[in-house]
């Protein structure tokens, strides 16, 4: 990946790394309820500490109102961040200052040490160039493994950047590897599966993709708006009928680009938003005034894996219906089973990203099997924008 500096090229022994990761993981009882962050962030620590270097974890957790407060501390992450790393893992009660600053001198080579909420510090969302230097101070290296917070520029995942020498760790690698495939130079054709509650949160990445992809599939509750925008009576669905204009405007930029745009065709209907409620398979063209558009309909289903078989790069954010309602789902759960059928056979590249994609390709029972799953959120979404991240820019090459 010569686009960014990586650990390959960091020699790390005998040195102060701070490695910027993402523990902002949910907690129940004290416990963490979901580890994919930690686990996620491992193989980083594993390298840094095995070629002798002092790994200090540097993080943010949670929404503290500019200073300490036991709810929002680290200290019951760093017991599990060492459970799952299967060895001790120190913890500093400030993340700058003099007791930031002993912990670190005591370390050896090859410890580990997470410092506590950078978020304590106002500062940190600032990128407060005082607070950028007191963080620097602690490191001779930095490495930011935390793409998902790579969209911000804080003190902690791009200040520092400029302050020592930079590079990727491992988790952050995979994502940029993962999104320069989807994005960057992907094998051709793509396609773009799009979906979700509304058009209006995903303008920009709409305008974005169909200067990028060959295919764009519009699905979820955003169909609906370009399919009224067409004329088509919709119902009681969820619509944003204010944005018709900027539907069609979308639909001519992807003429325009030669992007072709599928829409579902037909529809799973239901006059109540709830699970297991009545509904009846109808074509677009015959939705009823008090019914409402839940998922897409087996035609419109065969006609995207029809478009899938015939493409070498996928990229998917947002589901095709209400896909935590059955029989709702059924839509995502299939086309999620063919793209990943599709991938593990070898004939597409598939990535996906997003909260509720992510939750959809777990329900399907298929997150392994696709090439690579973003649980970055914003900063995935704001990446497939064509936004520039901060906290990746810093890593550039140069």
């Amino acid at each position: 990946m010569s686009l960014f500096r990586t650990l390959d090229s960091a020699d790390v022994k005998g040195k102060r790394v701070l490695l910027r990761v993402d523990l902002n993981v949910p907690m129940e009882n004290g416990k963490v309820g979901d580890a994919t962050r930690i686990e996620r962030v491992l193989p980083t620590i594993r390298e840094i500490a095995d070629k002798g270097g002092k790994v200090i974890l540097l993080a943010h957790f949670g929404r503290p109102k500019g200073g300490p407060d036991e709810a929002n501390s680290l200290r019951p992450v760093a017991a599990a961040v060492a459970e799952h790393l299967g060895r001790p893992v120190g913890f500093a009660a400030d993340c700058v200052g003099s007791v930031a600053a002993s912990a670190i001198a005591a370390m050896k080579d090859g410890d580990v040490l997470l410092l506590e909420n950078t978020r304590f510090y106002k500062a940190e969302e600032k990128n407060d160039p005082a607070f950028v230097e007191q963080l620097a101070a602690l490191g001779d290296i930095f490495v930011n493994d935390a793409f998902s917070a790579a969209h911000r520029a804080h003190a902690s995942t791009e200040g520092v950047a400029h302050k020592l020498p930079a590079f990727a760790g491992r988790a952050m690698q995979a994502e940029l590897d993962a999104l320069t495939l989807a994005l960057g130079s992907p094998v051709r054709p793509v396609a773009a599966i799009v979906g979700g509650a509304k058009v209006s949160t995903k303008l920009d990445l709409l305008g974005n993709l169909v200067k990028r992809v060959d295919i764009l599939v519009i699905g979820g509750g955003m169909a609906n708006t370009f399919l009224f925008a067409q004329g088509k009576s919709v119902g009681k669905s969820l619509c944003e009928k204010d944005l018709a204009d900027t539907a069609r405007a979308i639909i001519e930029a992807a003429k325009a680009a030669n992007c072709r745009i599928l829409l579902p065709i037909d529809a799973n209907v239901a006059k109540e938003f709830k699970a297991h409620a009545p509904s009846r398979f109808v074509d677009v063209d015959h939705v009823a005034e008090d019914e409402m558009i839940l998922d897409i309909g087996p035609k419109s289903i065969a006609e995207v894996e029809t478009a899938l078989a015939g493409i070498k790069t996928l990229v998917w954010n947002g589901p095709f219906g209400a896909f935590e309602l059955p029989p709702f789902d059924l839509g995502t759960m299939q086309v999620a089973k063919t793209a990943a059928a599709l991938t593990q056979s070898g004939k597409i590249k598939s990535v996906a990203g997003g909260g509720d994609t992510v939750s959809a390709l777990n329900a399907a029972g298929v997150v392994d099997q696709f090439t690579y799953v973003s649980t970055a959120g914003g900063a995935f979404l704001e990446w497939m924008e064509g936004k520039v991240l901060p906290g990746v820019e810093a890593l550039r090459a140069k």
